[in-house]
């Protein structure tokens, strides 16, 4: 199954960890293997939302096995013991054959790899610089290989839920967690639970190898091939010093490439504990049935080696300004990031506001810069706060001939104004009505409400999602100005400016009233859905659908960029029946 990317991108704009004002009273039961279920029924909704979150993401990883948690996001769609092969035990010998082979393989690689390094060859990848010996184990790696096609069921686990009536299976890695998530008719809950547990407890992770090569595409696709991806990247490893939060999620090139499965299985066994583990449950069901179920299917799985050590490594406090510059097919523009503070932090509700003040059509960035002064056509900024750290990040796009520098100086001046002036009580409340009404929107889907269930749980707790609201209730233009002062000093940004390497192809004009972060996504989006094939058809259609359910719920500020992308996938769709007519 070649998974459509686009409902955890979707989540994210209806149901980011923000607050909630409402409070939320799940039912809580824990297995005696550590792992945590959140139920909320919720009687007349025939479909069931269920997920499940993991408490690993990127951050967990250390230098060799860069993007290994993104890795396992796929991995956990193909199959078990009992999924996804006609013939287990064959199976396993395949795997193991191929473990063997690509061990063999790795010391000639490692041999090619030391002659390059000493100047002996150009590039260790290429097949002119391989032995004989190198080269009859790579025919008979693909050998083995088609030999392991003969015995997959494809798609098997994805084939079972939607035979079914289940939709929207899909999952998400980020920074800090793993999240999978599905919508289950309420009769088929016990499926659920089966089929969850079950890749869990007998994991297979066949097409490991092959699955590398896929998610080497997606980088290409994600990082390589958009205007500015690649210098996104560099620039976020220029930012974080010695925090693991500066590589990226789907990992450097080199890692993905050398990643074995026995490091891989190593990972798992501790990250993929039911100790590390939370899942979530909001529709029509019984709690009662459901905690049975929870007991018989998840309760058979034993609790890990050890427990999931948090990140070590505290990022360095930065000493002086950093600065980039880099071309991109892309509109001129300035990133501008402070190091912050992270999720739950007691200053995090103040700085959330004040990025809520300064953003948005209505806010103090697009008001002067983009309106008054008309140097930008974008221009906006945010607190991100991370499990482990936090940061600031401010973005402005030139407009016309204006230099990006001097979109950097307005912005300043507008940090300076927050710095001096207290916020006036009218803008400072309304912007706590909105997040009133956006905290009422959010608790109406179900989806929503389970997928920010296990987000804050696998952060600082499911219930302080009950106390996240009051508190940016609580925010006073005192707080925002202290915290102007505090975060927003020359010492503590790291600064890029990305000038434009002229295209001959025309923008989309659906694109034009979105930020340069937006069109990113766009493009990543865009990219995926050419690639998907007819056989994708009802994926696509549920992923519309669904999304279509999930419009009303998405914030001001995200519509225009939801409705591009579902005008994206409306016409992949069109194209793809077309062909299969």
């Amino acid at each position: 199954m070649r998974r459509i990317l686009l409902a955890f991108g979707v989540l994210m704009l209806v149901g980011a960890p923000s607050a909630l004002a409402q409070q939320v009273a799940p039912i809580v039961h824990e297995l005696e293997n550590g792992m945590k279920f959140l139920l909320i029924p919720r009687p007349g909704d025939p479909n069931i939302s269920a997920g499940w979150i993991t408490k690993v993401g990127s951050v967990d990883e250390s230098a060799g096995i860069t993007g290994v948690a993104h890795l396992f996001e796929h991995m956990m769609f193909k199959g078990t013991e009992t999924i996804g092969t006609t013939d287990a035990e064959a199976d396993r010998r395949v795997i193991e054959h191929l473990d063997s082979l690509k061990a063999q393989i790795r010391v000639h690689e490692q041999e090619l790899v030391r002659q390059q390094r000493m100047g002996l060859i150009d590039d260790w990848k290429s097949p002119e610089h391989r032995t004989v010996e190198h080269q009859d184990l790579l025919d008979d790696f693909e050998t083995v290989l088609g030999e392991q096609k003969g015995l997959i069921i494809k798609d098997d686990f994805d084939r079972i839920y939607t035979g079914q009536g289940a939709s929207g299976m899909n999952a998400g890695t980020s920074n800090d967690f793993t999240v999978y998530f599905i919508n289950v008719p309420a009769n088929k809950l016990e499926l659920w639970f089966w089929m969850e547990s079950d890749r869990l407890n007998n994991p297979v992770f066949r097409e490991f190898y092959s699955e590398r090569d896929v998610v080497h595409e997606e980088r290409r696709l994600r990082v390589d091939s958009t205007p500015t991806g690649l210098l996104d990247e560099q620039f976020n490893a220029m930012f974080w010093e010695s925090s693991p939060y500066s590589w990226p999620v789907i990992g450097w090139p080199s890692d993905l490439y050398g990643l074995t499965r026995g490091e891989a299985l190593d990972f798992f066994d501790v990250y993929y504990a039911p100790n590390n583990l939370a899942a979530a449950l909001v529709g029509d069901f019984d709690p009662d049935e459901a905690i049975a179920w929870a007991e018989k299917y998840f309760g058979r799985i034993p609790r890990g080696p050890r427990e999931a050590e948090p990140v070590r490594t505290w990022e360095m406090e930065q000493q002086g300004e950093k600065r980039m510059t880099g071309t991109a097919e892309t509109t001129p523009q300035v990133q501008i990031r402070y190091h912050t503070v992270a999720d739950g932090h007691v200053d995090e509700p103040a700085l959330l506001v004040l990025g809520q003040i300064l953003s948005g059509r209505t806010g103090r960035l697009f008001k002067s810069i983009v309106e008054e002064q008309e140097l930008a056509t974008q221009a906006f900024g945010g607190q991100n706060g991370l499990k482990y750290a936090g940061y600031f990040q401010l973005v402005g796009q030139a407009k016309g001939d204006t230099a990006p520098e001097q979109v950097e100086t307005a912005i300043y001046a507008e940090l300076e104004r927050l710095k001096n002036e207290p916020v006036g009580e009218r803008e400072l409340q309304k912007v706590k009505n909105q997040n009133a009404a956006a905290e009422y929107r959010r608790l109406q889907s179900s989806f929503g409400l389970m997928v920010q269930l296990l987000i804050f749980e696998a952060g600082r707790g499911w219930d302080t999602l009950n106390t996240s609201g009051p508190a940016l209730q609580g925010v006073t233009a005192e707080d925002i100005q202290r915290v102007a002062n505090t975060y927003f000093e020359a010492d503590s940004r790291s600064v890029a400016i990305y000038y434009r390497t002229e295209s001959d192809e025309p923008e989309d004009p659906r694109l034009a009233g979105l930020d340069p972060q937006e069109k990113q996504q766009i493009a990543m989006i865009s990219q995926q859905l050419a690639g998907a094939t007819t056989e994708q058809l009802d994926i696509l259609r549920q992923q519309f659908a669904q999304m279509e359910g999930q419009s009303a719920q998405v914030p001001p500020e995200n519509q225009d960029m939801f409705q591009v992308m579902i005008e994206l996938i409306r016409e992949r769709i069109a194209e793809l029946e077309e062909e299969g007519e």
